[in-house]
């Protein structure tokens, strides 16, 4: 925010300094004097004062009436140093109203006419107003200038204020050791004079500083903390939009930032708010849309931020808004000669403007001119973006080396070529590994995907299919590769979690009396959004970056296994099989769009066929499914589905193709089948030491079977054992409500014995009819050796990690589970679609099951598919008798599937589910 005098004496006295300290008290205060009457001179501070208010609300046009008002009122009291101050401050709001020229102008002549303290003050505004323009030299000439005068007149306010604009000019020269400096320096004073919002601009300028030395978590956290303070202020920043979007953008969550760059655009049109911001937002909103491949939405948004610029007469804002429009045009594609040249543009005058953004101008030009057969000018340009990748933070470096490995494809030179993406790949472990958040750290990965897909075409194109294996596997679920981070105990976080939970169950009971709902929902997510803003601010634990995949390892321990992992190069599948002592192999199937349209297809016929949704008998049906299944082997596996034998098979499909019914497939319809996110990890977790102790039986509220599988394996595991199973609270022991004495119960419904408990002494924990709380069900899975949850989950695409399953006091989610100090080693998800994931930033996986593995799950038995409450009792009774027999998590799931008979629900239930991870 811009700065602004202190005030001249009497009855306003302070009421300048007020106007950025608070604000609404200012405003008050001045309309108040005004309607009491005042001299001319008193008069005019007051109209400054509310003149600068209405600024730093956005309301540019009231800003500058009051200001013009404040000016004439000076001159009537004859005092040419009050008409030079208002002068200035009248010119940052002209320049703030898009009158660029007319603001400048005014700036100048009151620089003309000040002397001593007042011109040191005047210098810092219009350096302010410089740095908003993007011409940073002359700007940190007049900083420079101000803060000699301010610090020798001892005003330690607004030495404060232009200790912080050289800060972000420094910034933007690329000085960040300056920049910090002078951040600490400037905070300082803020606390010594006591301004809030200026102390809140403090906290925004931290983040900035943490983002541009790659602490993401760090900035995040500081802009977090801004909003709130501006919030309780009753103030709104654009700048604090623009800076919480670079944030997200860079910890890949691009569609999250398009919302917030949108968001604040709207907000800044409703109050008829600074043109100049919102020029920035529209350029920060064309940023996010490149990165959420909508490369025309992109264009759109740069097209309207760069002749706002032109207006505005800002040529640094301009030229890079010009660089998104040539980004936004080679991603729709296809180059022409003219796109080349405006790339070539863009990097002229972004080197002229020492702007930190021209590596990435080279790099975009040097790509189109690849793409052109241009080979000595995408030489030249890539040259000097290859520059990049010996300094700076890491996302940043990155740059450099997809630079690198672009000239190394380009003179057909493959060992530069791998080294170069190794570097690049290494930065992104780097960056990875200083993040604390699962989500950040899956979404990551979208930073190195060009890099990563190089590697694989060249891998491709060389014929060599270990080295294709290698790059698929150096790619796929890294974020799992890294320890967890266990969130601290952060009470904040705890009290929106628990509130999230009784809003949502408030929520569905709303919504099934047919109240109205819609203040809910506005709090559930205002709620969500606050848990996924505090679990991004924990820092990474581990810098180690994750160990390639050792093949002799890996065929030892796949034994008479067969490794199926399918690679996406170029929109088309390669599968790649590996097992005994013969050589990696590769098929290629089929397109990846039409495969991931099948699986859409076979996965709303399976729920059609469970929940018995069509005009269809069940026959005819199956007979469907049959056929889709065979569709969908020949596009996932090709001619692979001919050369598995009869070996066990761990499958290891893309990002993307998670949810593939996998068992539906006739060459694995009788198979051992794993799926896994990566061939490393499956490696990881079979050698994963520690069994666990225990098992937890559990069952959420709403389930049409009633939970009948707890209730029956707990009946059936007190029979084998004759010990007593454990029990929440007592609600569900041998004199609870539903034990009844019955058939069911073994003396004392859903207690059991200990025949899978691992312990020795006692059966399962059970818990459900109200005992089924998220405390006590995290408590009976942590350490276990098998937790068996029938509750009906959500799988949220738009949120992966509020991904939840329904317990008794509301849902317990993956930020919940991530409190476990233990995860469980066998978890078994039997209700709804569990075992539903999220693609993120590549290879990258995010969900339920996905965030159980990574804290240390080796085996999940869970459907992709909304399943058939009733049909999955007997599945799940026929899978724990085969767990109990000594049979592995995927042979004991073939083996209840093949128990289901003919029954088509029976069968479609049972070829819903999955064993994910190693078994």
């Amino acid at each position: 925010m811009a700065a602004e005098p202190a005030g001249t004496g009497s009855v306003t006295d302070g009421l300048l300094s007020l106007a950025l300290s608070r604000p609404y008290e200012a405003l008050g205060r001045a309309r108040d004097l005004l309607s009491d009457g005042l001299p001319p001179a008193e008069a005019s501070v007051a109209r400054q004062a509310a003149g600068i208010v209405l600024r730093e609300f956005g309301d540019a046009a009231a800003a500058v009436a009051e200001l013009r008002a404040a000016r004439d009122l000076a001159r009537a009291a004859g005092s040419p140093e009050r008409e030079a101050d208002v002068l200035a401050t009248l010119g940052v709001a002209l320049v703030f109203a898009g009158r660029t020229a007319a603001g400048r102008g005014a700036l100048n002549a009151a620089a003309r006419s000040a002397a001593g303290l007042l011109r040191g003050r005047i210098l810092l505004r219009r350096g302010g107003v410089l740095l908003a323009l993007g011409e940073h030299r002359a700007a940190l000439a007049d900083l420079n200038a101000a803060i000699t005068v301010l610090r020798l007149e001892g005003d330690l306010l607004w030495e404060a204020r232009a200790r912080t604009e050289r800060a972000f000019c420094a910034l933007a020269l690329g000085s960040v050791r300056s920049a910090a400096g002078d951040l600490r320096r400037a905070e300082e004073l803020f606390r010594r004079t006591g301004q809030e919002l200026e102390s809140v601009d403090a906290v925004v300028h931290r983040g900035v500083l943490a983002q541009r030395i790659g602490d993401l978590p760090a900035a995040l956290s500081c802009f977090d903390a801004a909003a709130e303070r501006f919030a309780g202020l009753g103030a709104t920043d654009p700048a604090l939009s623009l800076h919480r979007c670079a944030a997200l953008l860079a910890g890949g969550l691009s569609e999250e930032a398009l919302e917030e760059a949108d968001a604040a655009i709207q907000r800044l049109e409703l109050v008829r708010g600074s043109p100049l911001k919102r020029a920035e937002l529209l350029l920060r909103a064309a940023e996010c849309a490149l990165a959420a491949s909508s490369p025309e939405v992109a264009l759109d948004r740069a097209r309207a931020a760069a002749r706002l610029f032109e207006r505005q007469r800002r040529p640094w804002w301009r030229a890079h808004a010009r660089l998104v429009m040539a980004q936004a045009r080679f991603a729709a594609g296809p180059p022409g000669e003219a796109l080349l040249a405006d790339a070539a543009g863009c990097v002229r005058e972004l080197a002229a403007l020492s702007s930190p953004a021209l590596p990435l101008s080279r790099l975009v030009a040097g790509r189109i001119a690849l793409a052109l057969g241009r080979a000595g000018e995408a030489e030249e340009h890539l040259g000097g973006a290859a520059e990049a990748r010996r300094r700076g933070p890491a996302l940043s470096r990155i740059t450099g080396w997809l630079a690198e490995a672009l000239r190394a494809e380009a003179a057909g030179d493959p060992r530069r070529l791998l080294r170069a993406c190794r570097r690049g790949l290494l930065l992104i472990d780097e960056h990875r590994a200083s993040l604390g958040s699962s989500e950040l750290r899956a979404r990551a990965a979208a930073h190195g995907a060009d890099l990563a897909r190089l590697a694989q075409r060249y891998a491709l194109r060389a014929g060599r299919p270990r080295l294709l294996l290698a790059w698929s596997e150096r790619w796929r679920a890294g974020a799992l590769a890294v320890p967890p981070v266990r969130p601290p105990d952060d009470e904040d976080l705890q009290a929106d979690l628990a509130a999230m939970r009784m809003v949502t169950s408030r929520l569905a009971e709303a919504q099934t009396r047919g109240l109205p709902a819609a203040a809910l929902r506005r709090e559930q997510l205002r709620l969500e959004r606050a848990a996924r803003a505090r679990t991004r601010h924990a820092h990474g634990g581990d810098r180690a970056a994750p160990s390639s995949l050792d093949l002799r390892e890996l065929r030892a321990e796949l034994g008479g296994r067969l490794l199926v992992e399918p690679a996406e190069v170029d929109g088309r599948l390669h599968v790649l099989l590996c097992g005994g002592t013969g050589p990696v192999r590769r098929i290629e199937a089929g397109r990846v769009e039409e495969a991931d349209r099948q699986v859409d297809v076979v996965r709303f016929a399976l729920a059609r066929l469970a929940h018995g949704r069509s005009t269809l008998t069940p026959a005819q049906l199956l007979g469907h499914l049959d056929a889709a299944g065979r569709t969908l082997e020949r596009l996932l596996l090709g001619k692979a589905a001919t050369l598995l034998g009869d070996r066990e098979v761990v499958i290891v499909p893309p990002g993307r193709l998670h949810a593939v019914p996998w068992a539906l497939l006739p060459c694995l319809r009788e198979r051992v089948v794993s799926v896994a996110p990566s061939a490393a990890f499956w490696l990881r977790a079979r050698r994963a030491a520690g069994e666990g102790t225990g098992v937890a039986l559990v069952r959420g509220p709403g389930l049409s079977s009633c939970g009948a599988e707890v209730t029956r394996l707990a009946a059936e595991l007190g029979a084998e054992s004759g010990g007593g199973g454990k029990s929440g609270n007592g609600a569900e022991s041998g004199n609870g409500a539903e034990s009844g004495g019955g058939a069911e119960s073994g003396g004392g419904a859903e207690s059991g014995g200990g025949a899978e408990s691992g312990s020795g002494s006692g059966g399962p924990v059970v818990l459900g009819g109200g005992t089924a709380t998220v405390a006590r069900v995290l408590a009976a899975m942590d350490g276990a050796r098998l937790a068996h949850i029938a509750a009906h989950g959500v799988f949220r695409a738009d949120s992966p990690l509020l991904s939840s399953l329904r317990v008794d006091d509301g849902p317990l989610t993956v930020y919940d589970l991530e409190r476990l100090r233990r995860a469980p080693r066998q978890v078994v998800l039997s209700s709804c679609d569990s075992g539903r994931t999220c693609a993120a930033g590549g290879d990258e996986l995010l969900g339920l099951a996905v965030s159980l593995m990574q804290l240390g799950t080796t085996g999940i038995v869970a459907s992709v598919v909304p399943v058939n409450d009733a049909a999955v009792v007997p599945l799940m009774l026929a899978l724990h008798r085969g767990l109990r027999a000594g049979a592995s998590l995927p042979a004991a799931l073939r083996d209840a599937r093949r128990a289901a008979g003919g029954d088509p629900v029976a069968t479609a239930t049972g070829l819903s589910f999955l064993c994910l991870g190693a078994g």
